[in-house]
């Protein structure tokens, strides 16, 4: 545990030196990073009644209260009792106000756009993805739900052969020869691609690769599911069964009447996603350590 904090205490550190929190002035400005932040929060609605902005922020009475001053002085706010409660005080920024913070957001997303300048696509994904990670991580809240499926792209081939390889060897510690095998398929599927009959599909959480599948030529009448892959952080949320789906449809509307998929005996997962999708076993043979099965379905029936 003591590691882990002085890790995360050396990232803070790093982290509000980059950005400038450590600077007198936020931005250029004669504000405090709260002084800032109480801004953001009144240019998000017309009025705010003072005990919401100070539980919201987890604000000391007498501290806001002496920021709202200073800000009243300066011309950003105006303060008026509540028609509703007239123990309370309604909040509100002026027109000078909301021109001052509008500066102020100018400037913050200016300041975002030089970090982020040369850094590469690649790299800015997983920056943004790993910022949700630690947001997930540290509120305790569930991962989102919601993911795409897209199209390949330049470099997704090389990562499913990259995540066969990796992944499968970590879960049930097949080797290189299994590795090779799906670079053997991917390559396969690059050299004699038919766009009409032929697809794939990557699955995105949060921006970052999170599974994939290919429906391939066997025949002219056969299709072949292939190199169905989830990631373990996005299992449970219905993607290796959307991708079957997707496969599905793509192949009956290319005109295939029937599909078939090769896998082995231990992974139930893929199976049970197979035999809801309406797949059965049609044959199976003794491979090492495991049983190599086929799984067909007619696509005219289905």
């Amino acid at each position: 545990m003591d590691e882990h904090v002085a890790k995360v205490r050396a990232f803070n550190r790093f982290y509000t030196g980059v950005i400038g929190l450590l600077r007198q002035g936020v931005l250029d400005t004669p504000y405090s990073l709260t002084e800032v932040r109480v801004l953001f929060e009144l240019a998000q609605r017309e009025h705010m009644e003072g005990g919401e902005l100070r539980r919201l922020l987890g604000l000391d009475a007498g501290y806001l209260s002496r920021m709202l001053g200073r800000f009243e002085t300066d011309g950003l706010i105006v303060r008026e009792r509540s028609a509703a409660d007239g123990r309370r005080q309604v909040v509100g920024l002026t027109e000078v106000g909301r021109t001052t913070f509008g500066t102020l957001d100018e400037r913050s997303a200016a300041q975002v756009r030089d970090l982020l300048d040369g850094v590469t696509e690649e790299d800015r994904q997983r920056l943004v993805a790993s910022m949700a990670t630690i947001r997930e991580i540290l509120t305790r809240a569930p991962k989102a739900e919601p993911y795409v499926l897209r199209p390949p792209r330049t470099g997704d081939l090389g990562w499913v052969v990259h995540r066969h390889g990796v992944l499968y060897s970590q879960e049930y510690g097949w080797g290189q020869d299994f590795e090779a095998l799906v670079a053997r398929i991917v390559a396969d599927y690059v050299d004699d691609h038919d766009p009409l009959r032929e697809a794939g599909w990557i699955a995105e959480v949060d921006g970052e690769r999170a599974g994939c599948v290919f429906c391939v030529r066997k025949d002219d009448e056969t299709a072949q599911l292939r190199m169905l892959l989830v990631e373990p952080s996005a299992r449970g949320m219905g993607i290796g069964g959307r991708l079957v789906g997707e496969c599905l449809r793509f192949a009956r509307a290319a005109g295939y009447r029937r599909i078939e998929l090769w896998t082995r005996d231990v992974l139930t997962g893929a199976r049970r996603i197979y035999r809801a999708a309406g797949f059965e076993r049609v044959g199976e043979e003794a491979g090492d350590g495991f049983v190599e099965e086929i799984w067909a379905m007619d696509l005219r029936d289905a």
